[in-house]
């Protein structure tokens, strides 16, 4: 625990942006198929709107988020920890944009391009977003809400 004093949401968007940005793994967790809820670890490239991942799609993953896009995201530590709502879309390799594949490659380390198995990219639109570090900062915790930034 941390005697810090709550930050305000203008501090909060910011280290949340900086996470969004920085950061290069986050948890997925996602449901739909027979296989029920799954979490898993995945790389991702943030664009400033969305966030891009890629799994196997025949994996319990690939299944889950192509039978139900609805998924919950979560990044940082227990006590810096920022969740997010959102919704996921398939994308095809020939769909990214210009220099998506290779941006995404950069950032993560991994170019699913270049694997034999056949891998899925999914676009997460953030419907809500929410960032807290302690029990001090519960309230106030909401940083997007119905896809728009508050502040």
């Amino acid at each position: 625990m941390t005697d810090a004093p709550p930050r305000g949401l203008d501090e909060r968007l910011r280290d949340t942006r900086a996470r969004l940005e920085n950061d290069v793994d986050l948890w997925l967790a996602s449901s739909g198929s027979q296989d029920g809820v799954h979490m898993v670890p995945l790389s991702f490239l943030w664009d400033g709107t969305a966030f891009l991942v890629s799994t196997p799609r025949a994996s319990v993953t690939g299944r889950n988020l192509l039978a139900d896009a609805r998924v919950r995201l979560s990044l940082g530590p227990t006590r810096d920890v920022v969740v997010v709502d959102g919704t996921a879309e398939p994308v095809d390799v020939a769909d990214l944009g210009p220099g998506t594949g290779d941006a995404f490659a950069a950032k993560t380390g991994f170019d699913p391009r270049e694997l034999d198995n056949p891998y899925q990219y999914f676009l997460i639109r953030p419907r809500r977003v929410q960032a807290w570090r302690e029990a001090n900062e519960l309230r106030g915790r909401d940083l997007m809400r119905d896809t728009t930034w508050l502040g």
